[in-house]
């Protein structure tokens, strides 16, 4: 019996840490090939090196998915180097917290830039190689945060609704290509998704929070493994998950 797992090539953003990274370390350990992209180069090829010295198959590209030709020059690395790509994990988000009346508008460009624009551009890259292979996966990281509304997080959450709306949608269209759509959204996980808040005082209640029902980030790693591995012709729709005690 397989795991559905092992052999399939896998490119991940925001791969440097959180995660990202934690998705890595677990497909690797089940034997897939990881395609790793992240701004910080030192950070991914570092995992790389240590993924390989371990037995797996990994190659670091250094890639900001606000920039479109990076994104697509991630997958095509990854189609030449292993011959496809067979899922796309679109994880790289940033998350700067902070009350709409602060009017932080450049934090606001990031976040659609990264958020949006980011998993878009990972669809753009992705979808002609699988349409080719008549085969593949896409994975969306949205958030509970795609399904309730926070103070301190409308345009977070705005975000996070969209990416969920961008893959529904992109579900019904792939069909004729026999792609699956997963769209993943984790409750509070210990990352540095906190570091990117600049409000001082929404920072330290984010990290509280987190710090009470925070989870390890190898829980979406087991998410992603979870719907890559079941049988080709059942497509996981959507995994909601949040720490138990987490009230939210």
């Amino acid at each position: 019996m397989t795991n559905n797992i092992s052999g399939k090539v896998v490119v991940i953003t925001g791969a440097s840490s959180g995660s990202g990274e934690a998705t890595a370390r677990h497909l690797a350990a089940l034997g897939a090939p990881v395609v790793l992209g992240a701004r910080r180069a030192d950070r991914i090829e570092a995992l790389a090196t240590e993924l390989k010295a371990a037995g797996g198959k990994a190659i670091a590209v250094t890639t900001d998915v606000k920039n479109k030709d990076q994104v697509k020059n991630l997958v095509d690395t990854a189609v030449k180097e292993f011959g496809r790509i067979d899922v796309l994990v679109n994880n790289a988000g940033v998350m700067p917290l902070a009350p709409l009346e602060a009017t932080k508008t450049d934090e606001w460009d990031h976040m659609i830039d990264v958020n949006i624009k980011g998993t878009l551009y990972g669809i753009a890259a992705a979808l002609p190689h699988m349409k080719a292979q008549k085969s593949g996966h896409i994975m969306t990281v949205s958030s509970v945060y795609g399904h309730v509304v926070g103070p301190n997080a409308a345009v977070y959450c705005s975000t996070k609704f969209a990416v969920r709306a961008l893959s529904e949608g992109l579900r019904q269209e792939v069909k004729p290509y026999n792609i699956r759509t997963t769209i993943i959204s984790p409750g509070a996980m210990k990352t540095e998704l906190q570091d990117h808040i600049s409000d001082k005082q929404v920072q330290a209640a984010s990290r509280e929070f987190v710090a009470n029902f925070g989870v390890a980030a190898d829980s979406f790693a087991r998410m992603v493994a979870f719907a890559m591995s079941e049988p080709e012709d059942v497509d996981v729709s959507e995994i909601l998950f949040r720490p138990t005690a987490q009230p939210m």
